[in-house]
């Protein structure tokens, strides 16, 4: 028998609205209320009617919904940030009763750099799930940060220096740098013998870290040379500019964790190793909050345990 038309359901109980609050910012960040239900292991009407219940008991519409698509409206956008301030708020209040015997759980969405987020920190990744396997990660792979509260990001880990005053950066190790060229191409030049003969041979260039100039700093005599240059070729994709330089289209900085295999296979040569660019930093980054939940300081601590190994030292070769 259906109920009554002036029939209203009771009141959510704050545990009841921490559910519903918890659902709520998973429709959000999955983008879909079949997505949110696949990931929560539910039925989509489940999540449906838990959506309808939040925006009945606090009297606003937070999502328009249309056939193709999902929008949040402005007191959704407001909702959606105070939710996941609450949430993380809940989360710390558990931590600190419990302590160390809290199991953490939830999902945290990462971005990291295309090529170190796919080669150097997939193990130290695995080794994070295997510590908290109540955890699931969403690991997105941007060389640009993305927009921390738009896309619903937990953390970000940024090469070269964090220069947004909006974000709580964490050092976690420098990446040292090396000069490297193909054999066929150095064939083509005499050697080098100081940074004042690189500017006149190709030149490959990473817009986010360099474009037309670098600093260089001999290691002995600590003399410091600047070198100007026009790059044959741009890209912000580190894997693309590594293949074009064992191909011969120019010579590259680039970071030694990369280089280094090609270097041992003698694909790529060293230039001027008595020569160094200044490491890039690497950080860890999030938004400023009052609490931070148990999942993102595992994540943190996994990764200033993992970090100086997944960089690398400066290799030196002769």
């Amino acid at each position: 028998m259906s109920p009554p038309e002036n029939f209203n359901p009771p009141a959510p109980t704050a545990s009841d609205r921490i559910e519903l609050i918890q659902t709520f910012v998973r429709i959000v960040q999955a983008g879909s209320l079949s997505a949110a239900a696949q990931q929560l292991g539910t039925t989509q009407p489940t999540i449906s009617r838990r959506l309808q219940l939040l925006e009945r008991s606090m009297g606003l519409r937070l999502l328009q919904r249309s056939t193709h698509a999902m929008k949040l409206t402005e007191d959704g956008e407001r909702c959606y940030e105070r939710a996941l301030n609450l949430l993380a708020e809940w989360e710390s209040f558990e931590f600190d009763l419990r302590g160390a015997n809290v199991e953490a759980g939830g999902s945290l969405r990462v971005v990291v750099p295309n090529a170190f987020g796919q080669r150097q920190l997939i193990a130290p990744l695995a080794e994070f799930m295997r510590r908290h396997p109540g955890i699931t990660v969403e690991w997105l792979l941007y060389d640009r940060i993305a927009d921390f509260i738009a896309h619903g990001i937990d953390c970000a880990i940024q090469v070269g220096e964090v220069t947004d005053p909006s974000v709580v950066a964490i050092r976690l190790a420098e990446v040292p740098r090396m000069l490297a060229i193909a054999p066929s191409l150095l064939a083509q030049h005499t050697m080098p013998a100081h940074p004042r003969d690189l500017a006149g041979m190709p030149w490959l260039a990473i817009p986010q870290f360099y474009r037309r100039e670098i600093t260089l700093k001999n290691v002995i005599t600590d003399e410091v040379a600047e070198v100007a240059f026009q790059p044959r070729l741009s890209s912000d994709s580190l894997y693309a500019l590594t293949n074009a330089a064992v191909e011969g289209v120019g010579l590259m900085l680039g970071s030694a964790w990369l280089l280094q295999e090609h270097m041992e296979n003698g694909r790529l040569v060293p230039l001027l190793p008595e020569w160094e660019a200044v490491p890039l930093p690497v950080s860890i980054i999030y938004p400023y909050a009052r609490f931070y939940p148990a999942r993102l300081r595992y994540f943190i601590e996994t990764m200033r345990e993992a970090m100086p190994a997944a960089v690398g030292s400066a290799a030196r070769w002769t």
